[in-house]
């Protein structure tokens, strides 16, 4: 599913006209990217937890020609489903 198939979905499930739903996901994505840079954790019960990780610094290789490479340590992003979101 895509981003627009997304805001479809919302405005259906939600009854929303479609500027609305994808001002709501927006909105949701946002919020969710400015506490990860602040290394806040989000937590939706029954869904996931969204939250930050650092990377150690380690050494990769570069696969066109096989040289060594330092690779910075950096923070990402991590996602843990509930155990109540099965598939």
């Amino acid at each position: 599913m895509n981003k627009a198939e997304l805001v479809d979905a919302i405005a259906k499930k939600a009854e929303l006209t479609k500027v609305d739903a994808k001002k709501a996901l927006d909105a949701f994505t946002e919020v969710v990217a400015k506490s990860l840079k602040k290394s806040d954790k989000v937590a939706l019960v029954g869904f996931g937890t969204f939250s930050v990780a650092t990377r150690k610094a380690r050494t990769g290789r570069n696969p066109r020609t096989g040289e060594e490479i330092k690779i910075k340590a950096k923070k990402v992003a991590k996602f843990k489903a509930s155990s109540e979101l099965a598939v």
